[in-house]
Protein backbone atom coordinates (compact mmCIF):
# COMPACT_ATOMS: atom_id res chain seq x y z
CA UNK A 1 0.00 0.00 0.00
CA UNK A 2 1.31 3.34 -0.94
CA UNK A 3 1.76 5.30 1.99
CA UNK A 4 1.92 9.26 1.72
CA UNK A 5 3.72 11.94 3.72
CA UNK A 6 2.00 14.91 5.13
CA UNK A 7 3.41 18.14 5.50
CA UNK A 8 1.50 21.20 6.88
CA UNK A 9 2.66 24.59 6.03
CA UNK A 10 -0.59 26.33 8.18
CA UNK A 11 2.38 28.39 10.02
CA UNK A 12 4.30 30.05 7.00
CA UNK A 13 1.91 29.74 4.21
CA UNK A 14 -1.70 29.87 5.79
CA UNK A 15 -0.17 33.01 8.00
CA UNK A 16 -0.28 34.78 4.64
CA UNK A 17 -3.87 34.66 4.90
CA UNK A 18 -5.60 37.80 4.84
CA UNK A 19 -6.83 38.31 7.99
CA UNK A 20 -4.68 35.99 9.78
CA UNK A 21 -1.88 36.90 12.19
CA UNK A 22 -0.78 34.35 14.12
CA UNK A 23 1.47 35.24 17.90
CA UNK A 24 4.19 33.10 18.50
CA UNK A 25 1.69 31.89 21.45
CA UNK A 26 -0.63 30.78 18.68
CA UNK A 27 1.79 29.23 16.53
CA UNK A 28 3.20 27.16 19.34
CA UNK A 29 -0.62 25.89 20.41
CA UNK A 30 -1.34 24.68 16.58
CA UNK A 31 1.96 22.90 16.25
CA UNK A 32 1.36 21.38 19.44
CA UNK A 33 -2.02 20.23 18.52
CA UNK A 34 -0.75 19.53 14.61
CA UNK A 35 1.75 16.96 16.27
CA UNK A 36 -0.73 15.08 18.39
CA UNK A 37 -2.77 14.78 15.53
CA UNK A 38 -0.17 12.94 13.44
CA UNK A 39 0.80 16.00 10.65
CA UNK A 40 4.50 13.97 9.75
CA UNK A 41 6.20 17.25 8.90
CA UNK A 42 5.09 20.97 10.29
CA UNK A 43 6.68 24.06 8.76
CA UNK A 44 7.00 26.29 11.21
CA UNK A 45 8.27 29.59 9.36
CA UNK A 46 11.09 31.38 7.54
CA UNK A 47 13.50 32.49 10.48
CA UNK A 48 15.22 34.94 8.08
CA UNK A 49 12.11 36.72 7.75
CA UNK A 50 10.76 38.16 10.67
CA UNK A 51 12.14 38.49 14.36
CA UNK A 52 9.08 36.51 15.11
CA UNK A 53 9.57 33.58 13.43
CA UNK A 54 13.18 33.23 15.20
CA UNK A 55 11.66 33.31 18.27
CA UNK A 56 9.22 30.23 17.60
CA UNK A 57 12.03 28.33 16.64
CA UNK A 58 14.12 28.90 19.97
CA UNK A 59 10.92 28.51 22.25
CA UNK A 60 9.85 25.64 20.01
CA UNK A 61 13.06 23.52 20.67
CA UNK A 62 11.80 22.72 24.52
CA UNK A 63 8.78 21.16 22.90
CA UNK A 64 9.18 17.41 22.75
CA UNK A 65 7.43 16.32 19.27
CA UNK A 66 5.70 12.73 18.90
CA UNK A 67 4.77 12.77 15.57
CA UNK A 68 6.10 15.78 13.51
CA UNK A 69 9.44 16.90 12.24
CA UNK A 70 9.40 20.88 12.77
CA UNK A 71 10.67 22.36 9.42
CA UNK A 72 11.89 25.58 8.72
CA UNK A 73 11.53 27.23 5.37
CA UNK A 74 14.20 29.39 3.55
CA UNK A 75 15.16 29.95 -0.16
CA UNK A 76 18.38 28.73 -2.09
CA UNK A 77 21.24 31.37 -1.99
CA UNK A 78 20.98 34.39 -3.75
CA UNK A 79 22.67 34.96 -6.99
CA UNK A 80 25.44 36.88 -6.62
CA UNK A 81 26.44 35.47 -2.79
CA UNK A 82 28.71 32.83 -2.15
CA UNK A 83 26.85 29.54 -0.55
CA UNK A 84 28.88 30.02 3.08
CA UNK A 85 28.49 33.62 3.03
CA UNK A 86 24.73 33.69 2.60
CA UNK A 87 23.39 34.73 6.17
CA UNK A 88 19.41 33.49 5.10
CA UNK A 89 21.05 29.89 4.93
CA UNK A 90 22.94 30.32 8.44
CA UNK A 91 19.44 31.40 9.78
CA UNK A 92 18.06 28.21 8.48
CA UNK A 93 20.92 25.95 10.28
CA UNK A 94 20.50 28.11 13.41
CA UNK A 95 16.71 27.24 13.59
CA UNK A 96 18.00 24.00 14.63
CA UNK A 97 15.00 21.98 12.94
CA UNK A 98 15.92 18.77 11.95
CA UNK A 99 14.14 19.41 8.54
CA UNK A 100 14.96 22.23 6.24
CA UNK A 101 12.50 23.20 3.40
CA UNK A 102 14.07 25.49 0.80
CA UNK A 103 12.31 26.93 -2.78
CA UNK A 104 14.08 27.47 -5.93
CA UNK A 105 13.27 28.63 -8.98
CA UNK A 106 11.72 26.39 -12.14
CA UNK A 107 9.98 28.64 -14.42
CA UNK A 108 13.10 29.95 -16.48
CA UNK A 109 10.96 33.68 -16.58
CA UNK A 110 11.22 33.59 -13.25
CA UNK A 111 15.56 33.54 -13.72
CA UNK A 112 15.86 35.92 -16.04
CA UNK A 113 13.47 38.47 -14.58
CA UNK A 114 12.99 38.06 -10.99
CA UNK A 115 16.35 36.60 -10.01
CA UNK A 116 18.41 38.51 -12.92
CA UNK A 117 20.85 35.94 -13.43
CA UNK A 118 21.57 32.94 -15.90
CA UNK A 119 19.75 29.73 -16.37
CA UNK A 120 22.87 27.82 -15.44
CA UNK A 121 23.50 29.96 -12.25
CA UNK A 122 19.93 28.77 -11.32
CA UNK A 123 21.27 24.99 -11.30
CA UNK A 124 24.37 26.08 -9.15
CA UNK A 125 21.94 28.21 -6.46
CA UNK A 126 20.03 25.16 -5.96
CA UNK A 127 22.79 22.48 -6.10
CA UNK A 128 24.88 24.47 -3.38
CA UNK A 129 22.53 25.41 -1.54
CA UNK A 130 21.17 21.88 -0.82
CA UNK A 131 24.77 20.39 -0.79
CA UNK A 132 25.45 23.24 1.99
CA UNK A 133 22.47 22.55 4.29
CA UNK A 134 23.26 18.95 3.66
CA UNK A 135 26.74 18.80 5.23
CA UNK A 136 25.49 19.74 8.30
CA UNK A 137 23.34 17.29 9.22
CA UNK A 138 20.04 18.09 7.82
CA UNK A 139 17.00 16.70 6.08
CA UNK A 140 16.59 19.13 2.80
CA UNK A 141 12.94 19.46 1.12
CA UNK A 142 13.12 21.10 -2.37
CA UNK A 143 10.14 23.04 -3.32
CA UNK A 144 9.87 23.67 -7.27
CA UNK A 145 8.50 27.07 -7.24
CA UNK A 146 5.76 27.92 -10.28
CA UNK A 147 7.38 24.31 -11.23
CA UNK A 148 4.15 23.59 -13.43
CA UNK A 149 4.28 27.46 -15.44
CA UNK A 150 7.67 26.54 -15.99
CA UNK A 151 6.97 23.34 -17.48
CA UNK A 152 4.80 24.24 -19.82
CA UNK A 153 7.14 27.37 -20.91
CA UNK A 154 10.24 25.52 -20.86
CA UNK A 155 9.97 21.71 -20.40
CA UNK A 156 13.94 20.94 -20.67
CA UNK A 157 14.73 23.53 -18.25
CA UNK A 158 12.10 22.47 -15.44
CA UNK A 159 12.90 19.24 -15.22
CA UNK A 160 16.68 20.12 -15.03
CA UNK A 161 15.87 22.27 -11.86
CA UNK A 162 14.68 19.14 -10.17
CA UNK A 163 17.14 17.05 -11.35
CA UNK A 164 19.21 19.30 -9.95
CA UNK A 165 17.77 19.32 -6.26
CA UNK A 166 17.69 15.08 -5.95
CA UNK A 167 21.46 15.27 -7.64
CA UNK A 168 22.40 17.46 -4.80
CA UNK A 169 20.52 15.14 -2.13
CA UNK A 170 17.40 16.41 -1.48
CA UNK A 171 15.41 13.88 0.51
CA UNK A 172 11.98 14.68 -1.14
CA UNK A 173 11.39 17.49 -4.56
CA UNK A 174 8.33 19.19 -4.35
CA UNK A 175 6.53 20.71 -7.31
CA UNK A 176 4.50 23.77 -6.41
CA UNK A 177 2.09 25.08 -8.34
CA UNK A 178 2.52 28.75 -7.02
CA UNK A 179 0.07 30.85 -8.54
CA UNK A 180 -2.58 28.34 -8.67
CA UNK A 181 -3.78 28.28 -11.83
CA UNK A 182 -2.89 24.77 -12.95
CA UNK A 183 -5.42 21.88 -14.07
CA UNK A 184 -5.43 18.25 -13.18
CA UNK A 185 -4.58 17.62 -16.21
CA UNK A 186 -1.58 19.91 -16.78
CA UNK A 187 -1.02 18.49 -12.77
CA UNK A 188 -0.60 15.00 -13.85
CA UNK A 189 1.27 15.34 -16.90
CA UNK A 190 4.07 17.40 -14.95
CA UNK A 191 3.70 14.69 -11.66
CA UNK A 192 4.40 12.04 -14.16
CA UNK A 193 7.32 13.44 -15.91
CA UNK A 194 9.64 14.79 -12.57
CA UNK A 195 8.54 10.76 -11.44
CA UNK A 196 10.20 9.84 -14.44
CA UNK A 197 13.35 11.75 -14.02
CA UNK A 198 14.40 11.17 -10.94
CA UNK A 199 14.89 8.62 -8.28
CA UNK A 200 13.67 10.63 -5.21
CA UNK A 201 10.19 11.13 -3.71
CA UNK A 202 8.07 13.53 -5.37
CA UNK A 203 5.58 15.97 -3.78
CA UNK A 204 3.19 18.51 -4.54
CA UNK A 205 2.12 21.84 -3.41
CA UNK A 206 -0.80 23.71 -4.59
CA UNK A 207 -2.46 27.03 -3.94
CA UNK A 208 -6.42 27.37 -5.05
CA UNK A 209 -6.76 30.35 -7.37
CA UNK A 210 -8.83 28.43 -9.69
CA UNK A 211 -10.40 26.36 -6.69
CA UNK A 212 -8.16 22.99 -8.03
CA UNK A 213 -6.04 22.30 -4.99
CA UNK A 214 -7.68 19.42 -3.55
CA UNK A 215 -8.25 18.01 -7.10
CA UNK A 216 -4.77 18.97 -8.06
CA UNK A 217 -2.98 17.45 -4.86
CA UNK A 218 -5.35 14.44 -5.15
CA UNK A 219 -4.67 14.26 -8.81
CA UNK A 220 -0.49 14.11 -8.29
CA UNK A 221 -0.76 11.68 -5.57
CA UNK A 222 -3.11 8.99 -8.56
CA UNK A 223 0.40 9.97 -10.60
CA UNK A 224 3.11 9.10 -8.35
CA UNK A 225 3.69 11.63 -5.36
CA UNK A 226 3.98 10.74 -1.88
CA UNK A 227 4.39 13.44 -0.46
CA UNK A 228 1.51 16.27 0.11
CA UNK A 229 1.98 19.90 1.51
CA UNK A 230 -1.22 21.45 2.38
CA UNK A 231 -2.88 24.03 5.38
CA UNK A 232 -5.54 23.32 7.48
CA UNK A 233 -8.97 24.72 6.36
CA UNK A 234 -7.32 25.80 3.29
CA UNK A 235 -5.58 28.79 4.80
CA UNK A 236 -3.24 30.67 2.49
CA UNK A 237 -2.59 34.08 0.82
CA UNK A 238 -4.78 35.10 -1.86
CA UNK A 239 -7.62 32.32 -2.54
CA UNK A 240 -5.62 29.61 -0.28
CA UNK A 241 -3.49 26.96 -0.38
CA UNK A 242 -4.46 22.82 -0.81
CA UNK A 243 -6.82 22.13 2.37
CA UNK A 244 -5.34 19.05 4.23
CA UNK A 245 -8.84 18.55 5.66
CA UNK A 246 -10.66 17.64 2.52
CA UNK A 247 -7.30 15.92 1.28
CA UNK A 248 -6.40 13.55 3.77
CA UNK A 249 -9.99 11.81 4.04
CA UNK A 250 -10.06 11.86 0.11
CA UNK A 251 -6.67 10.07 0.07
CA UNK A 252 -7.35 7.75 2.75
CA UNK A 253 -11.46 7.34 2.91
CA UNK A 254 -11.75 7.07 -1.18
CA UNK A 255 -8.52 6.10 -2.43
CA UNK A 256 -7.70 3.60 0.32
CA UNK A 257 -3.95 4.68 0.87
CA UNK A 258 -2.13 4.98 4.22
CA UNK A 259 -1.45 8.25 5.90
CA UNK A 260 -2.80 7.96 9.01
CA UNK A 261 -4.35 6.02 11.88
CA UNK A 262 -8.14 6.00 11.65
CA UNK A 263 -8.45 7.43 15.19
CA UNK A 264 -6.67 10.74 14.17
CA UNK A 265 -8.83 11.01 11.07
CA UNK A 266 -11.54 10.91 13.76
CA UNK A 267 -9.94 14.22 15.38
CA UNK A 268 -10.45 15.97 11.88
CA UNK A 269 -13.05 18.29 12.80
CA UNK A 270 -12.19 18.93 16.09
CA UNK A 271 -8.49 19.96 14.69
CA UNK A 272 -9.79 22.26 12.07
CA UNK A 273 -12.45 24.01 14.48
CA UNK A 274 -9.65 24.53 16.82
CA UNK A 275 -6.99 25.84 14.02
CA UNK A 276 -9.69 28.33 13.01
CA UNK A 277 -10.44 29.66 16.66
CA UNK A 278 -6.52 30.17 17.34
CA UNK A 279 -6.44 32.17 14.10
CA UNK A 280 -9.74 34.07 15.49
CA UNK A 281 -11.41 33.03 11.76
CA UNK A 282 -14.94 31.22 11.80
CA UNK A 283 -14.47 27.76 10.34
CA UNK A 284 -16.91 28.10 7.23
CA UNK A 285 -20.32 26.04 7.59
CA UNK A 286 -20.37 24.53 3.97
CA UNK A 287 -16.21 23.33 4.16
CA UNK A 288 -16.48 19.79 2.93
CA UNK A 289 -15.90 17.44 5.55
CA UNK A 290 -15.52 19.40 8.63
CA UNK A 291 -17.84 22.19 8.59
CA UNK A 292 -20.78 22.28 10.30
CA UNK A 293 -23.20 21.56 7.23
CA UNK A 294 -21.17 19.00 5.38
CA UNK A 295 -23.51 16.83 6.40
CA UNK A 296 -26.97 18.50 7.39
CA UNK A 297 -29.72 17.73 5.22
CA UNK A 298 -32.83 20.49 5.06
CA UNK A 299 -35.00 18.22 1.69
CA UNK A 300 -37.75 15.85 3.48
CA UNK A 301 -36.90 13.41 1.10
CA UNK A 302 -33.19 13.26 1.94
CA UNK A 303 -33.77 12.98 5.72
CA UNK A 304 -36.25 10.22 5.10
CA UNK A 305 -33.55 8.79 2.76
CA UNK A 306 -30.90 9.24 5.12
CA UNK A 307 -32.85 7.94 8.05
CA UNK A 308 -33.41 4.84 6.30
CA UNK A 309 -29.64 4.35 4.49
CA UNK A 310 -26.91 6.96 5.73
CA UNK A 311 -25.30 6.43 2.18
CA UNK A 312 -28.00 7.51 0.20
CA UNK A 313 -27.67 11.17 0.55
CA UNK A 314 -24.18 11.09 2.68
CA UNK A 315 -20.97 10.19 0.72
CA UNK A 316 -19.01 8.93 3.82
CA UNK A 317 -20.41 8.22 7.40
CA UNK A 318 -19.19 11.35 9.01
CA UNK A 319 -18.18 9.71 12.22
CA UNK A 320 -14.84 9.00 10.48
CA UNK A 321 -13.76 12.77 10.14
CA UNK A 322 -15.04 13.62 14.01
CA UNK A 323 -18.77 15.04 12.15
CA UNK A 324 -22.18 14.04 12.04
CA UNK A 325 -25.26 14.40 10.31
CA UNK A 326 -27.86 17.15 11.15
CA UNK A 327 -31.29 17.22 10.30
CA UNK A 328 -32.87 20.53 9.57
CA UNK A 329 -36.25 22.00 10.43
CA UNK A 330 -37.35 24.65 7.63
CA UNK A 331 -40.31 25.18 4.52
CA UNK A 332 -38.14 22.62 2.76
CA UNK A 333 -39.44 19.88 6.15
CA UNK A 334 -40.81 16.96 5.99
CA UNK A 335 -42.29 14.81 8.36
CA UNK A 336 -39.12 12.80 8.50
CA UNK A 337 -37.26 16.34 9.62
CA UNK A 338 -40.20 16.55 12.24
CA UNK A 339 -39.86 12.72 13.41
CA UNK A 340 -35.49 13.31 13.72
CA UNK A 341 -36.17 16.61 15.92
CA UNK A 342 -38.38 15.41 18.17
CA UNK A 343 -36.28 12.41 19.17
CA UNK A 344 -32.78 14.50 19.12
CA UNK A 345 -34.63 16.81 21.82
CA UNK A 346 -36.19 13.78 23.27
CA UNK A 347 -39.75 14.44 22.75
CA UNK A 348 -40.97 11.84 20.32
CA UNK A 349 -43.06 9.97 22.68
CA UNK A 350 -44.73 13.13 23.60
CA UNK A 351 -45.53 14.28 20.08
CA UNK A 352 -48.14 12.22 18.27
CA UNK A 353 -48.86 12.22 14.32
CA UNK A 354 -51.33 15.27 14.84
CA UNK A 355 -48.99 17.13 16.97
CA UNK A 356 -46.28 16.72 14.55
CA UNK A 357 -48.09 17.65 10.79
CA UNK A 358 -49.29 20.72 13.28
CA UNK A 359 -45.72 21.94 13.80
CA UNK A 360 -44.68 21.21 10.08
CA UNK A 361 -46.94 23.31 9.05
CA UNK A 362 -46.45 26.17 11.58
CA UNK A 363 -42.84 26.30 10.76
CA UNK A 364 -43.53 26.76 7.13
CA UNK A 365 -46.14 29.24 7.38
CA UNK A 366 -43.53 31.53 10.10
CA UNK A 367 -40.55 30.89 7.35
CA UNK A 368 -43.13 32.25 4.36
CA UNK A 369 -42.81 35.32 7.35
CA UNK A 370 -39.67 35.93 6.97
CA UNK A 371 -38.47 33.31 10.40
CA UNK A 372 -35.66 30.59 9.67
CA UNK A 373 -35.69 27.75 12.17
CA UNK A 374 -32.63 25.94 10.44
CA UNK A 375 -29.81 27.54 12.99
CA UNK A 376 -32.18 27.85 15.57
CA UNK A 377 -32.74 24.58 17.02
CA UNK A 378 -33.67 26.87 20.47
CA UNK A 379 -36.95 27.86 19.12
CA UNK A 380 -37.73 24.97 17.33
CA UNK A 381 -37.21 23.05 20.64
CA UNK A 382 -39.70 25.59 22.52
CA UNK A 383 -42.13 25.34 19.53
CA UNK A 384 -42.65 21.51 20.20
CA UNK A 385 -42.33 21.94 24.12
CA UNK A 386 -45.24 25.04 23.52
CA UNK A 387 -47.15 21.70 21.54
CA UNK A 388 -47.05 19.51 24.62
CA UNK A 389 -50.22 19.17 26.56
CA UNK A 390 -49.46 20.56 30.47
CA UNK A 391 -46.29 22.96 29.28
CA UNK A 392 -46.64 26.54 30.99
CA UNK A 393 -44.29 28.67 29.79
CA UNK A 394 -41.87 30.59 32.96
CA UNK A 395 -43.61 33.90 31.68
CA UNK A 396 -45.98 35.39 28.74
CA UNK A 397 -45.35 38.78 27.20
CA UNK A 398 -48.60 41.02 27.39
CA UNK A 399 -46.87 44.21 26.14
CA UNK A 400 -43.61 46.45 25.34
CA UNK A 401 -42.68 49.98 24.74
CA UNK A 402 -39.38 51.43 23.82
CA UNK A 403 -38.04 55.22 23.58
CA UNK A 404 -35.01 56.28 21.74
CA UNK A 405 -33.88 59.55 22.27
CA UNK A 406 -30.79 62.08 21.63
CA UNK A 407 -30.84 64.26 24.62
CA UNK A 408 -28.23 66.97 24.54
CA UNK A 409 -25.30 66.91 27.05
CA UNK A 410 -26.30 62.77 27.11
CA UNK A 411 -26.13 61.72 23.57
CA UNK A 412 -28.00 58.85 22.75
CA UNK A 413 -30.56 56.65 25.16
CA UNK A 414 -32.63 54.20 24.91
CA UNK A 415 -35.83 53.05 27.60
CA UNK A 416 -37.41 50.25 27.45
CA UNK A 417 -40.92 49.12 29.65
CA UNK A 418 -41.94 45.90 29.60
CA UNK A 419 -44.76 44.27 30.87
CA UNK A 420 -44.82 40.39 32.13
CA UNK A 421 -47.01 37.77 33.03
CA UNK A 422 -45.86 35.02 35.65
CA UNK A 423 -48.41 32.95 36.84
CA UNK A 424 -51.52 35.12 38.02
CA UNK A 425 -48.98 38.09 38.49
CA UNK A 426 -48.41 41.24 35.83
CA UNK A 427 -45.15 42.71 35.97
CA UNK A 428 -44.62 46.21 34.81
CA UNK A 429 -40.41 47.35 34.56
CA UNK A 430 -38.75 49.58 32.96
CA UNK A 431 -34.69 50.06 32.27
CA UNK A 432 -32.25 51.88 30.30
CA UNK A 433 -29.30 50.29 27.98
CA UNK A 434 -27.17 51.52 25.22
CA UNK A 435 -29.32 50.39 22.69
CA UNK A 436 -32.82 49.31 22.18
CA UNK A 437 -32.53 45.52 22.37
CA UNK A 438 -30.14 46.24 25.62
CA UNK A 439 -33.04 48.03 26.84
CA UNK A 440 -35.51 45.45 26.27
CA UNK A 441 -33.17 42.36 28.10
CA UNK A 442 -32.61 44.80 31.04
CA UNK A 443 -36.12 45.44 31.40
CA UNK A 444 -37.30 41.60 31.12
CA UNK A 445 -34.42 40.71 33.86
CA UNK A 446 -35.36 43.43 36.19
CA UNK A 447 -38.94 41.42 36.29
CA UNK A 448 -37.55 38.05 35.64
CA UNK A 449 -34.36 37.28 37.47
CA UNK A 450 -35.97 38.12 41.18
CA UNK A 451 -38.18 34.84 40.73
CA UNK A 452 -35.55 33.01 38.39
CA UNK A 453 -32.16 33.49 39.73
CA UNK A 454 -30.85 30.85 37.37
CA UNK A 455 -31.45 33.55 34.37
CA UNK A 456 -28.55 36.27 36.05
CA UNK A 457 -25.91 33.23 34.36
CA UNK A 458 -27.89 33.16 31.01
CA UNK A 459 -26.18 35.79 28.72
CA UNK A 460 -26.15 36.62 25.03
CA UNK A 461 -23.11 35.68 22.68
CA UNK A 462 -24.09 36.93 19.84
CA UNK A 463 -26.48 39.09 17.90
CA UNK A 464 -27.37 38.62 13.90
CA UNK A 465 -29.62 40.77 11.80
CA UNK A 466 -30.12 40.38 8.39
CA UNK A 467 -32.90 42.14 6.26
CA UNK A 468 -34.43 39.59 3.73
CA UNK A 469 -36.09 42.13 1.28
CA UNK A 470 -33.68 44.89 0.27
CA UNK A 471 -36.08 46.22 -1.91
CA UNK A 472 -38.27 47.14 0.34
CA UNK A 473 -36.06 49.84 1.98
CA UNK A 474 -36.18 50.92 5.81
CA UNK A 475 -39.85 48.78 5.55
CA UNK A 476 -38.05 45.63 4.87
CA UNK A 477 -38.71 42.54 6.59
CA UNK A 478 -35.78 41.85 9.20
CA UNK A 479 -34.38 38.62 10.75
CA UNK A 480 -32.85 38.42 13.93
CA UNK A 481 -30.76 35.23 15.51
CA UNK A 482 -29.71 35.73 19.16
CA UNK A 483 -27.22 33.01 20.60
CA UNK A 484 -26.69 32.52 23.83
CA UNK A 485 -25.19 30.48 26.83
CA UNK A 486 -25.29 29.65 30.44
CA UNK A 487 -21.61 28.77 30.16
CA UNK A 488 -21.98 24.83 30.13
CA UNK A 489 -24.93 25.27 27.29
CA UNK A 490 -25.59 27.02 24.16
CA UNK A 491 -28.81 27.72 21.96
CA UNK A 492 -29.82 29.40 18.97
CA UNK A 493 -33.06 31.64 18.68
CA UNK A 494 -34.89 33.80 16.45
CA UNK A 495 -37.27 36.50 15.46
CA UNK A 496 -39.04 38.21 12.43
CA UNK A 497 -40.82 41.23 11.96
CA UNK A 498 -40.97 43.89 9.72
CA UNK A 499 -40.39 46.02 12.94
CA UNK A 500 -36.32 45.08 13.96
CA UNK A 501 -37.62 46.06 17.68
CA UNK A 502 -40.21 43.27 17.74
CA UNK A 503 -37.71 40.40 15.83
CA UNK A 504 -35.53 41.03 18.79
CA UNK A 505 -38.19 41.17 21.31
CA UNK A 506 -39.39 37.76 20.26
CA UNK A 507 -35.94 36.18 19.75
CA UNK A 508 -34.94 37.82 22.80
CA UNK A 509 -38.23 36.20 24.57
CA UNK A 510 -37.67 32.60 23.69
CA UNK A 511 -33.86 32.68 24.40
CA UNK A 512 -35.04 33.12 28.43
CA UNK A 513 -38.01 31.19 28.39
CA UNK A 514 -35.83 27.99 26.62
CA UNK A 515 -33.50 28.39 29.39
CA UNK A 516 -35.78 28.43 32.10
CA UNK A 517 -37.64 25.08 29.94
CA UNK A 518 -34.79 23.40 30.15
CA UNK A 519 -33.36 24.45 33.59
CA UNK A 520 -30.14 26.15 31.78
CA UNK A 521 -28.55 28.38 34.55
CA UNK A 522 -28.93 26.28 37.35
CA UNK A 523 -25.26 24.93 37.72
CA UNK A 524 -24.10 28.27 37.97
CA UNK A 525 -26.25 29.02 41.17
CA UNK A 526 -25.20 25.24 42.66
CA UNK A 527 -21.49 26.08 42.05
CA UNK A 528 -22.27 29.82 43.21
CA UNK A 529 -20.94 31.41 39.96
Amino acid sequence: MQRVVLYDTTLRDGAQQEGISFSVDDKLKILRRLDRFGIHYVEGGWPGSNPKDVEFFERARGIPLQNSILTAFGSTRRANVAVDEDGQLRELLAAGTRAIAIFGKSWDLHVAKVLRTTLDNNLRMIDESIRFLRSHGREVIFDAEHFFDGFKANREYALATVRAAADAGASCVVLCDTNGGSLPHEVEEGVRAVCAAISKPVGIHCHNDGEMAVANSVLAVLSGATHVQGTINGYGERCGNANLCSILPALQLKLGLEVLPPASLRELTALAAYVAEVANMALPASMPYVGRSAFAHKAGMHVDGVLKAEESFQHIDPALVGNRSRFLVSELAGKSNIAYKAAEFGLAERLDEGKRRELLERIKELEAKGFAFEGADGSVELMMLRALDGYRPGFELIDFLVLVERRQGRGLLAEATVKLRVGDEVYLTAAEGNGPVHALDAAMRKALVPLYPQLANVQLTDYKVRILNEDKGTAATTRVLIDSTDGLHRWTTVGSSTNIIEASWIALADSLEYALAKGYGKEGLETGK
